[in-house]
């Protein structure tokens, strides 16, 4: 019941795309851009106003692009720090090892089943990414390069012999969470959605071998700066004619004066 409220939720959303290639566009041939919110046929929005394109260098993808339905979540944005806060929703799929993820679903946001012998919590098979989601003035929410945080996934799940999600897989469930979660994204200025893609070895091993099964899940928390003094600028000096390291330069000083002893 819970999860045909959520797919009704959806469907009533309009989603509209702020998309450019991207500097690795080579990279993501064979992983092909999405130009929709298709993670299940029947998920899709309603029909798009359009697909914006931006010709800027760092391009935005953006989820939501309505005003409309945008209630947020009853919560003290001023007081919001770097911490956990629980949201609505989380995404998970699982795939078996030498396999490929199919696609997943949303689920309450909550704990999860974990064998005591799974492959993450025995010899540490496991990877997370990190990202956000942004609200502009007048309601849209933008994510920024999320196809970049599937690539350094992919990479870091080959080298922890971990099977992963496609860029378009990966893309397509940060924004569905995200849209499950919109009315926790912060008002303009008073934070963001941090988004934590977590890819680990969920299957049961004994012996020091990859895990028979691998767990994607997505979940969300509001945020507000990392450092409590906000993003307070300092003042720098660039040198590029003359760099001396004050530490080497001590050193030599005090080897040319021993020389001069003797």
């Amino acid at each position: 019941m819970e999860r045909s409220l959520v797919l009704s939720h959806l469907r009533a959303n309009h989603a509209a795309l702020l998309f450019s290639p991207s500097d690795r566009s080579q990279r993501l041939h064979s992983q092909p851009s999405p130009s929709s919110l298709k993670i299940h046929s029947h998920l899709r929005p309603m029909p798009s106003p359009g697909l914006m394109v931006s010709n800027r260098r760092r391009e935005a993808v953006g989820v939501t692009t309505q005003t409309e339905d945008t209630e947020l979540a009853g919560f003290n944005w001023d007081s919001l720090g770097f911490g956990l806060v629980q949201t609505d929703y989380m995404y998970i799929t699982k795939c078996a090892q030498n396999g490929t993820f199919s696609e997943g679903e949303l689920q309450r946001f909550g704990p999860i089943e974990l064998n005591p012998s799974s492959g993450v919590l025995n010899y540490g098979q496991g990877l997370f990414e990190g990202l956000k989601a942004y609200r502009k003035d007048g309601g849209s929410i933008l994510l920024f390069r999320p196809e970049e945080n599937a690539l350094r996934m992919m990479m870091g799940a080959e080298r922890m012999c971990m099977p992963s999600p496609t860029v378009k897989q990966f893309v397509n469930a940060v924004k569905l969470t995200v849209l499950a979660n919109k009315r926790w994204v912060p008002p303009t200025g008073k934070g963001s959605l941090y988004i934590r893609p977590l890819l680990m070895g969920s299957g049961a091993v004994l012996g020091l071998a990859p895990a028979p099964e691998y767990t994607f899940l997505i979940f969300v928390s509001p945020v507000g700066n990392y450092f409590k003094e906000g993003l307070a600028p300092i003042n720098l000096i660039v040198e590029n004619d003359f760099i001396v390291q004050p530490l080497v330069e001590l050193e030599v000083s005090r080897l040319l004066e021993t020389m001069h002893r003797f």
